[in-house]
Order: C-alpha cells, then structure tokens, then sequence
C-alpha cells in the first residue's frame, strides 16, 4: 500500500476536522453571546439556588439544528440514491460484476438447489472458545451442512478440541498473514468445492450465535433474493469484565439498534460471523490487484489490519448488495483490560483509515470518509466540553444553574438510556451516571488521535491478539 497516500488520509481527516471546528468556533464568536448578568434567585427552604433563565440566541440555534438537519438527510439521500442506482440499469452498475441487475440477469431462470452452509472458523489457540462456538452452530434451526476449523499456527488443543467434536480440521502451512492468510489458505482449497448455492460462513473462534435463527434468517435471505451478496450478524458483548466489559457491552448495544434502525444497511460485514455467496469472494479474489488493492487470486487482501472491513468495501466496490438482518445476532469476545482495548480499537482505527486510503474517494467511500471525519469532529467537541467544565469548575466563586442547558442535559441521558436498553438493568444504570461512558469515549478519541498521528508519521502498524486463556481469565 502506498503509504504517502496513507499519510495523506490522515492528514486530510486533520485538516477537514480542524477546519470544520474552526467553522464552529466562528459562528460561535459572530453571535457574541450575552454574558452573564440575568441572574435569578430561587429560595427553597434553606437552600438558595442561583440561576441565568438565558440560553444562546435563537439564530444560533437555528443555524446549529439546520446544519445537523442537512448532514443528517444529505447522506441517507445519498446513500438511497447509491443503493436505488446499483439495483437500475446503468453502464456504471452493469461495469461492476456484483452488481444486482448485471446477477440477476446471469442467474434468471436457474435454480441451482437450496442454499446450504460451510462454516469457515479461523483459530489461533483458540481452545477455550471453540467448543461454545461449535455448539451454538449446531443448535440452530438449520444447522450448517459443513464446519471447518482453520487451524492457524496453533501450540494448544485447538487441533484435538475441532477433531474431539466432529468437524473438519484444515490446518495452514507457513501462514505468516495472521487471519487473512490462514482464510485465503483455507479457502482457496474450499471455495472450487461449492456450487452457487452453497454458502460460506466465516466466523470467528471466539464468537457464538445469539440468535437460534441465524443461519436459517440467513438462508431465506438469500433464496429470495438473488442479488444478495453477504448476510452479516450483528454483535453483542459476552459477560464479565466489571465495568470495562460493561461499557462495551452498552457500545455494542447502541450499534446493533442503530443497524436496525438503519433496516440492515450494514457499514461493515462483521467477522465474528458473516454469510458469503461463493460468487462474491470468487469475484474479489479474481479483482485482486486490478479493480481491488491486494494479491490476484486472494479473497482477503493481507496487507488490511481489518480484513472485515476491507472485505465490506471491496464487495461494495464491485456492485454487492449487503444485509444484518436483526434476528442474526452473535456474542462475541470482550477485551479485557484497558491495555488490550486500546490496542485493538488502535488496529480497527488504523485499519479503518488504511482501508480508506487504499481505495480513494469514490461513490462507495465517501460515506465512510465522513465517518471518519465526523469521529475527529467529536474528538475536538469531547476534549472542549471535558476543558472548558474544569475551567469553570476552577474559575467560579458561586454554582449557577442554567436551564436550557439542563434542559439539553436531560434530552442527552434520555437518549444514553434508551438506545443502551438492550443491554440489560446494569447497562441503563451506567448510561444514566453518563460520566463513565464519557470517559470511555475520550479514552476512544485518544486512540483515534494515535491513529492519525501514527500513519501521519508512518509508525508500522501491528495486528494484536488476546490469547484465549487471559480473556477467560479475566472475565472469570
């Protein structure tokens, strides 16, 4: 990968971010706000509580809410627009070779018999887990009709445990590629085997399925549409960790309700359990080093710290159509000290960005180009908001109460509260004290910050693992 583009894409999140807060700060100067000097007096009992009933002028207001307005329509239009267009007749849909029209064409009036499902799970001494996962395989609905473990440069029992429960065993030779390599091994040997109906399911070791109906939402998915490329699943956090898992637990849950709410427009194929047609990955690994960055003939492109990622946009890229439906939902493995978050978040960000910088800004990417600038727009609002309330805290002789802004408070923890429902009474608790969590999402723009700072200056980027045994551990 070139890196001085990927040094480019960091600078530009930079400089797009810092220009956008500018922009802010501007209108906030232009409006000069009033300073204090309404204050009111409020006596209840023994306690006089002092407050200013102003709040920031209405034009200001307005500007703020028509700009959120605009960015929030402006790209779901987009993205209706992108989404409408891939399915209509057009040279640049029928140039894509995934692309609905151009699929649906080649496989009118072809029944090529009922989907079936080879699961795929890549493990690096993953003993621990793989017994859970297998299990929770078997006990769906529609059972897959083929389990394979790739077994990676494994020194436990993995081998053993897959043999022990009566699935295949495909064990890599001289993987030095981490997970995309121990896959492309895999399934350069599985993928000639399948005929166009016979799924792949890629699931990672540590990951168990949630929802008894996965696979067979997932099938039925794909039967009735044949242009769908992919049926991805939607994670949830697995137990323990104290208040570190929990705050994971309750980011997840907000994910997967903004997904649905999104009606399964995914952003990205998760890899702790995604469904493939063999086309689609036939496709990808033979646009490899022409339409696609990476090696011919590699379904995951090696170089991507976040191949699932990487996967996503190069489906996208090639015209697919993608879905997480809600009822496929998995849980999945938590990290378990602060340490081991940081450095994954700092892989799944790097990687993120990497993936960006590889392939450009085109119709595809541009929503998650914004994305990304929106994360760096919200490291400068976090960081301000956390400054200027010390500052306060240390100028002030006196507590004054402001009621608009108590006002805007109690909309935000409403908003905490209900889209962390799901995770549970402990979930909504800390959703309510609001502080922890903004903690943590300080903790994640740091790691963001370190990110851009690390491709800015070429850093080389490392694929972390936890070992199975020290996750167990702690969640014990």
């Amino acid at each position: 990968m070139n890196s001085r583009m990927q040094r480019f894409a960091g600078l530009g999140i930079m400089g797009l971010t810092l220009v956008a807060a500018g922009a802010l700060w501007f209108a906030l100067v232009a409006a000069r706000p009033a300073p204090f000097g309404r204050l009111q007096t409020l006596q209840l009992g023994e306690w006089t509580i002092r407050y200013d009933p102003q709040g920031p002028a209405l034009a200001l207001v307005g500007v703020g809410v028509l700009v959120a307005a605009i960015a929030g329509v402006g790209i779901t239009v987009y993205e209706d627009v992108v989404l409408t267009r891939a399915r209509r007749s057009s040279p640049r849909a029928e140039g894509r070779p995934l692309a609905p029209r151009r699929i649906m064409a080649e496989t009118r009036g072809v029944f090529a018999g009922e989907v079936t499902v080879t699961v795929v799970i890549p493990a690096h001494n993953e003993e621990h887990h793989l017994p859970a996962t297998i299990a929770s395989l078997r006990a769906q609905t529609t059972p897959p009709e083929r389990i394979v473990v790739v077994a990676d440069n494994c020194s436990d029992g993995t081998v053993e445990i897959a043999r022990r429960a009566g699935v295949e065993v495909f064990e890599t030779v001289g993987n030095q590629h981490k997970k995309a390599g121990a896959l492309n091994q895999a399934l350069a040997r599985i993928l000639p085997e399948l005929g166009a109906n016979d799924a792949v399911m890629v699931m990672d070791a540590d990951t168990r399925l949630a929802s008894g109906v996965f696979l067979e939402v997932a099938r039925r998915r794909m039967t009735d549409d044949r242009a769908l490329m992919a049926v991805g699943g939607l994670f949830l956090g697995e137990e323990g960790h104290g208040l570190l898992g929990q705050l994971q637990r309750n980011e997840y849950a907000r994910y997967t309700r903004e997904i649905e709410r999104r009606r399964g427009k995914v952003f990205v194929l998760t890899g702790t359990a995604t469904v493939f047609r063999p086309a689609a990955l036939r496709v990808v690994a033979a646009s490899r080093g022409t339409l696609l960055p990476g090696v011919h003939g590699d379904v995951y492109d090696t170089l991507a710290l976040t191949e699932d990622n990487e996967l996503t946009i190069a489906i996208k890229t090639l015209g697919g159509l993608i879905v997480s439906p809600n009822e496929c939902t998995v849980i999945t493995e938590l990290m378990p000290t602060w340490r081991a978050l940081a450095r994954q978040r700092l892989r799944w960000q790097r990687g993120a960005i990497e993936n960006l910088a590889a392939y450009g800004v085109t119709s595809t990417t541009v929503r998650y180009w914004a994305q990304q600038i929106a994360i760096g727009y919200s490291v400068i609002a976090l960081t301000a908001y956390f400054a200027l309330l010390a500052l306060m805290i240390v100028s002030i002789d006196q507590w004054i109460w402001f009621p608009f802004w108590i006002g805007l408070g109690v909309v935000f923890v409403a908003e905490r509260l209900v889209t962390a429902w799901r995770a549970g009474w402990r979930g909504r608790l800390l959703a309510l004290l609001v502080v922890p969590e903004l903690v943590f999402d300080l903790v994640l723009d740091v790691v963001f910050v370190r990110g851009i700072l690390d491709m800015t200056f070429r850093r080389e980027a490392t694929w972390a693992h936890v070992p199975a045994a020290a996750s167990a551990g702690a969640a014990s």
